[in-house]
């Protein structure tokens, strides 16, 4: 045969999309792996014609997952970005979007048995080497998908599924602070180099000169802000012990402002070449935990609020996303437990050719 026939489920995750990937019908070597993925999603291309992706960084994402042989723990999970236009596949970040749709991939697939009501499940992800709780709606013992509850960035509304992120701190760095400071300066720039759940660099946008009130299309269009972003935040990698990030997607950035709404903070969440249309779940988790923590120029923008557990609202360009944070201790060694709500949908379900 010309092709093979690959199983997989095509969901949306949060403000995500991309094919759920058993990690058993796919090859154990990894570059044949991403050799497969490449042509699953129609990369390199930037309209991925040829594939199941949708031109852009947010519908060219892959999940796969297996059941876990940790204790505890019911199925791991790894997360791939597909580079839309270039031939690479990058596994070193997560996303919290894409995660959404593992509980319910997992229990569709018959690697999770549904209980009556709604199923708990603990997802281990590969990427931050990190547990996740997530509670999916399960009426019946089949997964359900309707509902009222509704996430800026995805049109209608759909069941909950509860997800609560543990062991996030120092995620891929191990440390709170990767380069021991709460704020530095960065070729002139101060700039907080955070990581929680996602490592990412984050700065002010008025030092940009930017007013916080630009669309998402001046944003993308401003090929020069992208120059200095891009040029900083490939210091602050080097600076975070990633060596060289030219070809990698982390460290994200976040570009923060006050909240210009009833919100705790304003953040746009660069993918890092191009805004995203929302929020990452990982980034928000990021940006929230920095507005609690002193030192840090979220935590300057931000509205003070000195409970805990206590809600911290992100506005982003489609609306705002709530993350809810538990911490215990203070400082580096900071533990934080980060819970938000999103929704996902099963779209397809069935193979993906991919030639030979």
């Amino acid at each position: 045969m010309s092709q093979r026939a690959i199983p997989c489920l095509l969901m949306r995750g949060g403000t995500s999309r991309g094919p759920f990937f058993r990690m058993s019908d796919l090859p154990e070597d990894p570059f044949e792996r991403d050799r497969i993925l490449l042509l699953a999603v129609g990369s390199p291309d930037p309209r991925q014609i040829d594939g199941l992706g949708g031109g852009d960084t947010l519908t060219s994402k892959v999940a796969l997952i297996s059941p876990s042989r940790r204790e505890g723990v019911d199925i791991d999970y790894l997360f791939a970005q597909v580079s839309v236009d270039r031939a690479i596949v990058d596994t070193l970040p997560s996303c919290g979007n894409m995660l959404s749709g593992v509980g319910p991939a997992a229990i569709e697939m018959g690697l999770v048995q549904a209980e009556n009501e709604e199923t708990r499940i603990l997802v281990f992800n590969e990427n931050t080497k990190s547990r996740i709780k997530t509670v999916v709606q399960t009426p019946n013992r089949e997964v359900l998908y309707d509902g009222d509850t509704r996430i800026d960035g995805v049109p209608g509304t759909g069941a909950p599924i509860i997800m609560n992120f543990q062991d996030v701190v120092g995620s891929k760095t191990g440390k709170l602070f990767p380069t021991g400071q709460p704020a530095e300066k960065i070729q002139g720039l101060e700039v907080s180099c955070v990581d929680v759940a996602m490592p990412m660099v984050l700065l002010r946008t008025e030092v940009l000169g930017l007013s916080g009130s630009e669309s998402p299309d001046e944003i993308n269009a401003n090929a020069r802000l992208f120059e200095r972003v891009e040029s900083i935040r490939r210091e602050a990698g080097q600076r975070m012990g990633f060596c060289d990030v030219s070809d990698v997607v982390i460290p994200k950035v976040g570009l923060l402002a006050e909240p210009g709404g009833a919100g705790d903070i304003r953040s746009w969440y660069l993918t890092p070449h191009k805004l995203h249309t929302s929020h990452a779940v990982t980034g928000a988790v990021c940006v929230a935990a920095a507005a609690v923590i002193n030192g840090t120029i979220a935590h300057r923008l931000a509205r003070s609020d000195h409970a805990n557990p206590r809600n911290v609202v992100i506005e982003h360009p489609a609306g705002e996303i709530l993350i809810r944070l538990e911490t215990k201790t203070t400082g580096p060694s900071i533990d934080i437990v980060a819970g938000t709500i999103r929704t996902a949908r099963l779209i397809m379900r069935g193979e993906v050719m991919v030639p030979n």
